[in-house]
């Protein structure tokens, strides 16, 4: 019976680092998505304003 705990409990924490392990991934890769398009939107910003200043000149 005492075997039974043991490995039940050890499931239990196995499980417990996985779900983290995943959450950890996911949350790794919503910011870098969102890094990205702050990298991206700063990029098309400066490029647009680049343009602007050439068709006023």
């Amino acid at each position: 019976m005492i075997g039974l705990s043991v490995a039940v409990g050890r499931f239990v924490e196995a499980l417990f680092w996985a779900i983290l392990r995943v959450a950890g991934v996911i949350t790794v890769a919503v910011v870098a998505v969102a890094a990205a398009a702050l990298l991206a939107w700063i990029v098309a910003r400066k490029l647009w304003a680049r343009q602007r200043r050439k068709r006023g000149s």
